[in-house]
């Protein structure tokens, strides 16, 4: 991963909590969305620490302890089962992964350590089938155990959501795509949360490297909810319906530049060199500095496969 940039020049992305902050790590913080429920949010460009790298979150019923995410290494996940045990009394019981990429799913076998006992992992089957790709081991997670983990995962029904009770609180886990070819999002009706995993950037620029566009922005808009909403995004600051539709019109400067990139045969590269979101935006940054080549070339592909 290459340093992360600022698109304005102005200094990297450091956001103010939106919540009452409970636990701050170098490498994230802990905020309370509602009761029983908080949002892990990640702030590796802060001193760049990977320890989480991606936002998540803890929901809590009276029976069961849900956890978002398994991070990207071992030590995020085992401080968030920390986290889980500190704010609710109970290891986490129960444990979703968005998608295969690896900052989300690489660090499973921390929910092993401090002696709780392993957690049911749920994910699609897409999400395994591509694990070994997207999860890479990087020195710093167990492969082994991982791999176990994620043998052993609850699989998903990909054509309908899944309830699970956790007592006294239902969450329901969506199978939805465009980021990837297997994303979930965690929903929670009262209050209304959700958990969008990387279908939802906020003021940080989204990664195209395995995105189909077109159902990247019509899955974005099918999770949005028509009342108060808590969105918690896969990467930068808790969001709102005005943050979504920020991100929403990102999406469009992209696909403008990509169509007419491809309709005057002009590289990715090419159509990279140069290109600004306006300002009237806001500022968005990147983890790297290829990212908008990458979305150009996700658009690229999918306008090719319409030609053929």
């Amino acid at each position: 991963m290459s340093a992360a940039v600022s698109l304005t020049g102005r200094p990297l992305f450091a956001d103010e909590p939106g919540r009452k902050v409970v636990a701050k790590e170098p490498w994230g913080r802990v905020e309370e969305v509602n009761d029983g429920i908080w949002a892990i949010v990640s702030t590796p460009l802060e001193k760049k620490d990977w320890t989480t790298l991606a936002n998540g979150g803890i929901i809590a019923g009276k029976e069961r302890v849900l956890v978002v995410e398994s991070f990207a290494r071992t030590e995020g996940a085992a401080w968030a089962a920390r986290q889980a045990r500190e704010l609710t009394g109970r290891w986490p019981t129960d444990v979703v992964i968005t998608h295969y990429h690896g900052d989300h799913a690489n660090g499973v076998a921390g929910f092993r350590q401090d002696g709780g006992e392993t957690p049911r992992v749920w994910t699609t089957a897409a999400t395994r089938e591509l694990l070994p790709r997207g999860g890479r081991n990087d020195g710093r997670t167990d492969a082994a155990a991982r791999a176990e983990i994620y043998d052993a995962a609850g699989v998903l029904d990909a054509s309908e959501s899944t309830e699970i009770d956790l007592g006294g609180r239902k969450v329901h886990l969506h199978p939805r795509a465009g980021h990837t070819a297997s994303d979930v999002t965690i929903e929670v009706e009262d209050p209304s949360v959700v958990f969008y995993g990387d279908l939802l950037w906020n003021r940080m620029f989204p990664n195209y490297r395995d995105t189909t566009p077109t159902v990247f922005a019509s899955s974005i808009r099918a999770a949005m909810r028509e009342r108060d909403t808590v969105y918690v995004p896969g990467h930068g600051p808790l969001a709102d319906e005005q943050d979504i539709e920020r991100l929403l019109s990102v999406l469009s400067e992209i696909e403008a530049v990509a169509r007419e990139s491809f309709s005057r045969e002009i590289t990715a590269g090419q159509a990279a060199t140069g290109f600004r979101l306006p300002e009237s935006l806001g500022e968005w940054t990147m983890f790297s500095d290829n990212y908008f080549e990458v979305a150009i070339s996700a658009w690229h592909r999918e306008l090719a496969k319409e030609q053929d």
